[in-house]
């Protein structure tokens, strides 16, 4: 298919952010957007990019009432050479795509749907930040639109794609965070939407959330649904922890997302030889290791922060402390790692980055 593409006219264009260390996240949108439409024995049709504008939905649309509703979240960079990356793109819209099989969405064809994103960003690319940690955040985005109010498959849908500039994630540095593990609430169980990126799953830790941060913790740590003993993942993002030698994770079993950084530093754990565990965690094994030093560093990984080091884990009421509060050398080395492949500044064995211009 070709895109139809309709470019703002410069009296129009928004005006960009001037301060970059005041970027944030998820506050600023570019000049234009993409968008196609599918409906049921036409497949998908009508892709267009233009003027970044409101959608305009039925009140009887699908999303609205039963949640078909899917997402992803990639970056666009800009190296120390001024050209543009992408860091494994194809692989979250292949996830994408996963997440489209759980919700009986229909899946989109990865090649076009890559290609319509790169020539968007490159449309857009003056909004793309110059300062190392900021970038271009890439909103990939799927709803169910029929207009019904019957429980079942939406018959249409629209696939978006939005993007806006993202400041650094640690504007004051790369600092160790507080969590809180919830012994309360659940994220997910086996058998749901805990492996799709859905935002019914986002909904349901909002009150959670709200909870870590009035007791001064920046993200939730999920336990399992069932006996509430074994640790998941954080809020926004997939959880390790080095106990003496080992690096563990824990493994993919249908309640927690498959995240892209999560398997990037699980590959390079093993590029560099280092032992490293897909396997369940207890959270006590956690909080004895926090308590008798066995449990060197902690961290989490996402497409936000790249590496978010934990210093201190708030469960039942009770501060545990991570290797006093302090970064550790693996946190620090996976971050600084991946950080320069996706600037284009260091040699990228597995092909994860694309120059896009």
């Amino acid at each position: 298919m070709d895109i139809r593409i309709t470019r703002i006219q410069d009296h129009q264009k928004k005006p960009k952010p001037a301060d970059e260390s005041k970027l944030g996240f998820g506050k600023y949108f570019t000049d234009h957007f993409f968008h196609i439409k599918y409906t049921d024995g036409k497949g998908w049709h009508e892709p267009v990019i233009e003027p970044y504008r409101a959608l305009q939905l039925d009140p009887a649309a699908n999303v609205l009432h039963y949640a078909q509703e899917i997402f992803e979240g990639l970056k666009a960079y800009r190296g120390r050479d001024n050209h543009v990356y992408l860091f494994r793109a194809k692989d979250n819209l292949k996830r994408l795509n996963r997440s489209a099989q759980r919700l009986c969405m229909p899946e989109v064809d990865i090649d076009f749907i890559h290609r319509a994103m790169k020539e968007l960003v490159l449309i857009d690319k003056d909004w793309i930040p110059k300062s190392r940690g900021s970038s271009l955040y890439i909103r990939p985005a799927m709803i169910g639109t029929e207009a019904s109010v019957g429980v079942k498959v939406s018959s249409e849908y629209l696939f978006f794609i939005i993007v806006g500039p993202a400041g650094p994630y640690y504007p004051e540095g790369f600092n160790p965070i507080r969590i809180f593990v919830s012994d309360k609430y659940i994220r997910a169980v086996r058998g749901g939407l805990g492996e799709a990126k859905t935002g019914a799953n986002y909904a349901a830790s909002l009150l959670p959330a709200r909870e870590a941060k009035e007791k001064g913790c920046a993200q939730v740590l999920w336990l399992d649904a069932l006996e509430l003993r074994y640790v998941e993942e954080v809020g926004t993002m997939n959880m390790f922890f080095r106990f003496d030698d080992e690096i563990a994770t824990s493994p993919l079993t249908g309640t927690i997302l498959p995240g892209i950084t999560r398997d990037s530093v699980l590959k390079l754990l093993k590029d560099w030889g280092l032992k490293c565990s897909e396997r369940p965690i207890p959270i006590d094994e956690v909080i004895d290791g926090a308590k008798s030093g066995r449990l060197k560093e902690a961290f989490g990984t996402g497409t936000a922060a790249i590496i978010s080091p934990v210093g201190e884990l708030l469960f039942k009421n009770e501060i545990y402390t991570v290797n006093h509060k302090k970064t550790g050398e693996i946190s620090q080395k996976l971050y600084d790692e991946i950080l320069s492949m996706q600037y284009g500044e260091k040699t990228d064995p597995h092909g994860w980055v694309e120059k896009i211009d």
